[in-house]
């Protein structure tokens, strides 16, 4: 089944002392390419999430953010530093001295000094959060590579219908090459008449020609192949694997064999037939693009 690169996937999840949120979104890239957002106090999960994301994903550029709610208030404590706040009473009492003031310090007075309380941040239990944090990256994870599946099925019916299409347009150009040699015997014989006017042709002369006016014009081999090139790629759109390398290989292949039939097209349907080859799989290949 094929998959998209376009996809997005979201999940939230909590416990007695934690919420977190993860989302995910995707877009083309010929590479895995992730970018993560999250807390700095999460960044030890890093790795961890990294090797999980490359379970789900082979190709795209992914943009993960993830938040963490702490429920309990624990991640933040108030810290007492006392040797501050003595270096501040110090001072205090050193100046009611010099300059013969009152000693009016209390304790409401010292504790609005900077650094004398500090707020930090408390530890992180971290197989505990790892927990939460995992089984919602992975029900983000399913949500994402559903919706990446779900495009992949648009993308396979509208690619399915383009090759068929292909296929006919393939059938048309073979059909048309005996057609174009009966009319150029035709026009030869013609033309070789008004100038010999009754003298007889030789058959053998004219036969010569036209079999070199034949081999000019034959493109036998270009559309065997590129009918074998559009086969191959409907099988490959039936694998369950990542595809989208393989189908831009073939899709190349595909367009090389279209642009020699259009260099060797000799009369106005087959150029347009040719033509409207090269656009299809142009087509293709944009939507291919589209494929992980």
């Amino acid at each position: 089944m094929i998959k998209s690169m376009t996809g997005f996937g979201r999940c939230e999840l909590s416990d007695d002392y934690h919420k977190i949120t993860v989302e995910l979104k995707s877009v083309n890239h010929r590479y895995f390419d992730v970018n993560i957002k999250m807390p700095r106090k999460l960044n030890f999960f890093e790795s961890a999430i990294r090797t999980l994301l490359k379970d789900y994903i082979q190709r795209g550029k992914v943009d993960v953010f993830i938040a963490c709610e702490d429920l309990s208030q624990r991640d933040v404590q108030v810290r007492y530093n006392r040797a501050i706040a003595g270096e501040y009473l110090g001072y205090l009492r050193e100046m009611a001295a010099d300059f013969e003031l009152e000693d009016d310090i209390r304790v409401s007075t010292l504790s609005r000094y900077p650094e004398v309380f500090s707020m930090e941040e408390a530890g992180i239990d971290e197989n505990e959060i790892w927990q939460l944090l995992e089984e919602a990256l992975k029900n983000a994870l399913d949500q994402f590579v559903s919706s990446r599946t779900a495009e992949g099925e648009k993308l396979k019916t509208d690619l399915t219908a383009k090759l068929n299409h292909m296929l006919v347009n393939v059938d048309r150009v073979e059909a048309r090459a005996p057609e174009l040699l009966e009319e150029y015997r035709k026009k030869l014989e013609t033309k070789v008449a008004e100038l010999l006017e009754d003298t007889q042709i030789e058959e053998s002369r004219l036969s010569a020609e036209i079999v070199l006016y034949a081999d000019k014009i034959c493109t036998d081999e270009e559309t065997v192949r590129l009918r074998a090139h559009i086969h191959s790629m409907l099988d490959t759109l039936e694998s369950d694997e990542g595809i989208g390398r393989k189908l831009d290989f073939i899709a190349q292949e595909m367009n090389r064999e279209s642009n020699t039939i259009l260099s060797k097209a000799n009369d106005l349907e087959t150029s347009n037939l040719a033509i409207e080859l090269k656009t299809e799989i142009e087509k293709v290949r944009e939507q291919i693009q589209n494929i992980e």
